[in-house]
């Protein structure tokens, strides 16, 4: 692992990282914990704190096409809508509707960008795979 590579980054992608790495784990948590309860609002809310610092920072993390925004920006405003839904259907009791915006936050917002942030010149390809 090139921790190097990390702790060199600006601090808009280590924020980015950190926040979507903590989104990932308490996601992956919330799946298989007991729902509706305070812990299972808790942890919720911080999914969402998290998913908004990720959507956010993202923005400003324009390194590779010289200032420009890269295809995997699409998933900034998809993050953004995404949040709003899991919200308003947690507000409104639609627990089919909440469950199905968090898989699609989980899914379409973590798991596709996290793996296209291993593309070769990414940072997380760098810090993760290019020793190998």
């Amino acid at each position: 692992m090139n921790t190097e590579a990390f702790l060199s980054a600006p601090f808009v992608v280590q924020l980015h990282v950190f926040s979507a790495v903590g989104a990932l784990l308490i996601g992956s948590v919330q799946m298989f914990a007991p729902k509706g309860n305070l812990p299972h609002r808790t942890m919720g809310i911080l999914f969402v704190l998290l998913m908004t610092s990720a959507a956010i920072s993202a923005i400003f993390i324009r390194q590779i096409n010289g200032g420009d925004f890269s295809f995997i920006h699409i998933f900034v405003p998809l993050t953004i809508i995404g949040v709003f839904r899991l919200v308003l259907s947690a507000r409104r009791g639609d627990r089919k509707g909440h469950r199905g915006q968090v898989m699609g936050l989980f899914y379409g917002a973590l798991i596709i960008p996290g793996l296209l942030s291993f593309i070769p010149g990414r940072l997380m390809h760098t810090v993760l795979l290019a020793s190998l």
